[in-house]
């Protein structure tokens, strides 16, 4: 649109600037002009009264201009986020990971110092005999005995066990467990098992052990089997019972109700879990079945396998008291060869925990009658694989819990 024209202090007609000024400008009047027309207050109605207020100016002297325009004022600080286990944004172990390896390191430590303590209570006895011997052969054979003595047994020990107060010492428990390239194998040789012993003619086997000790026991069995026995293990009465304690105990399965006073046993039939007094005389009994000593070596790999399956579980290594107990307990309740070092007798431990039937096999001598003679053509056959680390090629027929040939 165009501008009114207007006068100046000459008289000279000029444009109208009223629509910038508004009506009441120095055009209209006359008034002197304002020196800083550009600091005039907008004018605005107060909604409360109705009537026009002046918007105070900032203290910069600037005039604000229409809300819509305005900068939005700034958010106050705010605190930063913690995560859910402290500090900033970022998540932090609970655990720092030196401290976690600290503790995997005392740990390890502790696993293998318990056994190197243990090893310094061992007692070490000469089972190596004089005079030929069968030629090194494949793998590992260790020779499991369980003497009957009762020395070192208290009275009371002896009551409470039922191991009576016989005098002399012979074995209870004679095996062999062959490790090597096929699967660990547990044989029981009963100790009733009638053979040639050198020096004493042909006589019950644990009788060897009564005339010549560790050395003719190991001599009359190389010479029977043809395998060499490569280390020596001893375990007493008192020992067994506190290495099933420290397992805490184990599970049998009897097929009928034993009753032995002899053995200081009376369980019911059926599977149970049973202490280490209880374990050692359903060991030992031989009287409650018609298999005799048979019967007893069956039931004495059962608890030898079942003591290996506790030993094995991963709650021995957690349990720190479990594994102290176990290592100290089995310290003290065996001997070994004078030959058989640390080493040997760690993989003896740890071979005693594959011979449950599912990663091993278990079995008697194979035998021909209840009197306890050796089938000689099942037995050699056996003895063969052995002597040949050929455990694989074992068949059913070879490995039966009796050892005979139909059971």
């Amino acid at each position: 649109m165009a501008d009114r024209p207007s006068q100046d202090p000459d008289g000279r007609e000029g444009p109208d600037f009223d629509w910038l000024y508004g009506s009441r400008g120095p055009a209209s009047t006359g008034s002197p002009v304002d020196p800083e027309p550009t600091q005039r207050l907008p004018v605005v109605d107060r909604p409360s009264s109705g009537g026009p207020y002046q918007v105070p100016a900032p203290p910069s002297g600037r005039v604000p201009g229409p809300p819509s325009h305005q900068a939005p004022p700034k958010a106050p600080p705010q605190a930063p986020r913690r995560g859910p286990l402290g500090g900033g944004g970022r998540r932090r172990p609970r655990f720092r990971l030196r401290w976690l390896l600290y503790l995997v390191v005392l740990w390890l430590v502790f696993l293998v110092v318990v056994p190197v303590l243990a090893w310094r209570s061992v007692d070490k006895v000469d089972a190596t005999p004089s005079g030929g011997r069968p030629a090194p052969q494949k793998g590992t054979t260790y020779l499991l005995v369980g003497s009957d003595s009762r020395q070192g047994l208290s009275a009371a020990q002896k009551r409470r066990l039922g191991t009576g107060s016989a005098a002399g010492q012979r074995t209870d428990t004679i095996m062999l467990l062959h490790t090597g390239a096929g699967p660990d194998l547990l044989m029981s040789i009963p100790r009733d098992s009638i053979v040639p012993v050198p020096g004493h003619g042909t006589t019950k086997i644990n009788a060897a052990y009564a005339y010549g000790g560790p050395q003719l026991l190991v001599r009359t069995i190389e010479a029977n089997t043809g395998i060499r026995v490569d280390d020596y293990v001893q375990v007493g009465f008192a020992g067994f019972v506190d290495v099933v304690d420290a397992v805490g105990g184990i599970r049998i399965c009897p097929k009928h109700a034993m009753r032995d006073r002899l053995a200081n046993l009376d369980i019911k039939k059926g599977c149970q879990d049973v202490d280490g007094r209880v374990a050692l005389g359903y060991a030992r009994s031989r009287h409650t079945s018609g298999l005799g000593d048979i019967a007893r070596a069956e039931h004495q790999r059962q608890v030898v396998s079942a003591v290996g399956a506790k030993a094995a579980s991963p709650w021995t290594v957690v349990n720190p008291v479990r594994y102290y107990r176990l290592a100290m307990a089995g310290a003290h309740a065996v001997k070994v060869g004078t030959d058989t070092s640390l080493l040997s007798t760690a993989r003896f431990t740890y071979a005693m925990t594959r011979v449950n039937g599912t990663s091993g096999l278990t079995c008697g001598v194979p035998i021909s009658d209840l009197a306890v003679h050796w089938d000689p053509v099942r037995s050699k056959k056996l003895f063969a694989l052995i002597k040949e680390d050929r455990t694989q090629d074992v068949t059913r027929n070879l490995c039966r819990a009796s050892g005979l040939a139909g059971g």
